[in-house]
């Protein structure tokens, strides 16, 4: 029969057909194998573990499970081979040659009862131990390296000094007889089974190689594990550095706060106690004299004498409410400017206008060099009050036909005003209260009444604009009040 050329790929794919399917089964095995093989390193790795265990510990535990499961399977191996081997050993030497197998069981089994530090009792002295066994029965199996990797591994999980080097001692004594000395065994697994032999051989050395591999590894990922330790512990460290260092600042703040409150407490008690006595006065006055008037029991030139006092303390009344209510103004708006240009020698010409018979009651005589069309950046009525205290406070304090000048100096960003008095002056003890901020007050010249609160209200109006306020005085000589204002083109 003739095969035509067209159906020539089609018998090709056909024959490839099985060979993709046996590769994908194969494929899908392996895959399989190596999943299962992967959950039950896991699984025995985990063998005994518990919640409270630190990650260290873990990981060791880990480790020995491991090395335990890999003998355990090597252990077995040897009496399966004996079994399906031409030269069969006796029954006694199969079951001694098993007992390795059942220390790894053993220890397996105290790991998963939370035994440890009896699995680690059980592994570095029973299998020792029964290794010697068997080459005492006359096995020799090719697994007298053991005893080297039993040695190194005492340095890794034994925590107890004496106990490691008790099994130092034992295993490397125990080599030294069994390999060195005692050479003659019975039972030789070389001439048994040499392939056997050299595979114990071998895995002794792999196992050992091995081992350091897993506690040098363990120990990199746990360094690694207390690096990114230490650096979260920095990192909330840092965190709780700043919380401290923020309330800190919260307890610096409120400390201010109350320090702040305290004072405006203490200021607000006096200011009422001043209000309660200073405010009678004037109002006491006006009431008498009115009903007196009222009465007709006072001649006209009676009334002329009353009147001046009277309009003193008004006078006085009407700085104290203006004052009053400017630091009530100052208290609810406390951040609250209108800074603008200001022609400051205008300002300061009206001021003086104002206060003309104030002075001339004390037939002071005021002086001034301010000329218009010098202008500063500012909040307009907030340099009103500070003149007005400034000049009346001047006026106050200076005796009868006393001088006051008020004078403009400027350079290329500032303008400086400066009030000064020939009056009483002011001492040292008040002038460190004054700018302190301690609420002062005293008496002028002619007996006139303060409260203190003028000069509290200029300090503070000055530095909502950026000046301050600097004094110069001697006691008996006078004083010189001066400020710096940014100037306005």
């Amino acid at each position: 029969m003739e095969i035509s050329q067209q159906h020539i790929p089609n018998l090709l794919d056909n024959l490839a057909a099985p060979r993709i399917e046996r590769s994908d089964y194969l494929r899908k095995k392996y895959f399989l194998l190596k999943k299962h093989s992967i959950l039950l390193l896991r699984r025995v790795r985990s063998i005994g573990h518990t919640e409270t265990m630190e990650e260290y510990e873990q990981r060791k535990l880990g480790i020995f499970n491991l090395i335990n499961f890999f003998q355990l399977l090597t252990g077995v191996l040897f009496p399966l081979t004996c079994l399906f081997s031409h030269k069969q050993l006796p029954l006694g030497a199969s079951l001694v040659a098993c007992l390795p197998a059942l220390v790894s069981m053993l220890v397996l089994y105290l790991n998963k009862r939370h035994k440890h530090e009896n699995a680690l009792i059980a592994y570095f002295i029973l299998y020792p131990f029964v290794t010697c066994v068997v080459y005492m029965y006359g096995l020799n199996l090719g697994v007298n390296l053991f005893f080297i990797f039993y040695g190194i591994l005492s340095v890794f999980f034994l925590k107890d000094i004496g106990f490691m080097i008790f099994s130092i001692c034992f295993s490397m004594v125990s080599y030294f007889i069994l390999s060195v000395i005692a050479k003659q065994y019975q039972f030789q697994l070389e001439t048994i089974n040499k392939g056997f032999f050299l595979f114990n051989q071998g895995i002794a050395i792999v196992f050992i190689f091995y081992g350091l591999y897993l506690v040098k590894r363990e120990n990199t990922l746990y360094q690694l594990y207390i690096l990114d330790k230490n650096n979260d512990l920095l990192q909330k460290n840092v965190q709780i550095q700043n919380q401290a260092d923020k309330l800190k600042e919260n307890a610096t703040l409120l400390k201010k706060q109350t320090e702040e409150l305290t004072e405006l407490n203490t200021l607000k008690n006096k200011l009422f106690s001043v209000i309660s006595h200073d405010l009678k006065a004037p109002m006491y006055a006006l009431r008498n004299l009115f009903t007196n008037v009222q009465e007709k029991n006072i001649s006209p030139d009676e009334l002329k004498e009353f009147i001046p006092n009277v309009v003193n303390d008004l006078n006085y009344a009407v700085g104290l409410m203006e004052n009053l209510l400017q630091w009530a103004k100052s208290q609810m708006q406390a951040n609250v400017v209108y800074p603008q240009k200001v022609d400051i020698g205008k300002l300061i010409n009206d001021v003086l206008q104002l206060l003309r018979l104030q002075a001339e009651a004390k037939q002071i005589k005021i002086e001034s060099n301010a000329s218009e069309g010098v202008y500063g950046y500012m909040d307009k009525d907030m340099m009103n009050l500070v003149l007005r205290n400034l000049v009346s406070n001047a006026i106050k304090f200076t005796p009868e036909k006393g001088n006051i000048s008020v004078g403009i100096s400027e350079n290329q960003y500032l303008v400086e005003v400066s009030v000064q008095d020939n009056g009483t002056g002011i001492s040292h003890d008040a002038l460190l209260k004054i700018n302190s901020n301690n609420f002062y007050t005293t008496q002028g010249t002619a007996s006139e009444s303060g409260t203190g609160l003028g000069l509290m209200l200029c300090k503070e109006y000055l530095a909502r604009n950026g000046g301050h306020l600097h004094i110069e005085s001697e006691l008996g000589k006078g004083s010189i009040f001066s400020f710096s204002l940014p100037k306005s083109a």
